[in-house]
């Protein structure tokens, strides 16, 4: 057996292109990460054009409800800890973060299933797809659409509820905004011996 014929071909020039644009997808993703407030702008004005396209288009309503149905799922992802307290047990104790389940338990910090630059970008993603749906006609399919926004409020109202009754079980808040915030002491720059 020959040993050129055991070594992996180089990668083809369609490979380079992909990686390349996969760099260049990756570089952006990068450099928007620490822009939170532009890029949920950008998010809801994405958004925002997808609904003003539905409704002149007059069209597209599974499509749209679909779109709902992943957003409400995206949302109560990023709402739910990583570590649900409701299944803790004192067996399943990992090293990582969790919330407290005791008054008396020192604070752990809020750990999201979804984390927010992943819920921003799989929000950005569902609604470019559903954006280039309604570009098909086969995929405008006639309903009586009506039906589907009163399906749509009641399952978000349900599970709203369930999910306000679960943070309220379980004592958390998954926003920081209105909580304490607690400094740490000044470093004064003296250097401790011991």
């Amino acid at each position: 057996m020959d040993a050129t014929d055991s070594a992996p071909s180089p990668p083809g020039a369609v490979y380079n292109f992909f990686k390349s644009i996969s760099n260049l997808h990756q570089h952006y993703l990068d450099r928007a990460t620490p822009f939170t407030t532009a890029r949920w702008v950008f998010c809801s004005l994405l958004l925002v054009t997808y609904l003003i396209r539905v409704y002149l288009l007059q069209g597209w309503y599974i499509v749209t409800y679909a779109l709902g149905i992943y957003l409400l799922n995206l949302f109560i992802a990023f709402l739910t800890p990583k570590i649900d307290p409701a299944g803790f047990d004192d067996s399943d104790v990992d090293e990582g973060p969790s919330l407290p389940t005791k008054n008396n338990e020192e604070f752990r910090p809020f750990m999201r299933r979804l984390p927010e630059f992943k819920f921003w970008y799989s929000v950005t993603k569902s609604i470019t797809i559903a954006m280039i749906c309604t570009f098909f006609e086969a995929l405008n399919i006639p309903v009586f659409w009506p039906i589907l926004v009163v399906y749509f409020i009641i399952l978000f109202t349900l599970t709203m509820k369930r999910q306000i009754k679960h943070m309220i079980k379980y004592r958390y808040l998954p926003f920081s905004h209105g909580k304490a915030r607690y400094k740490g002491k000044e470093d004064t720059g003296k250097v401790v011996s011991s």
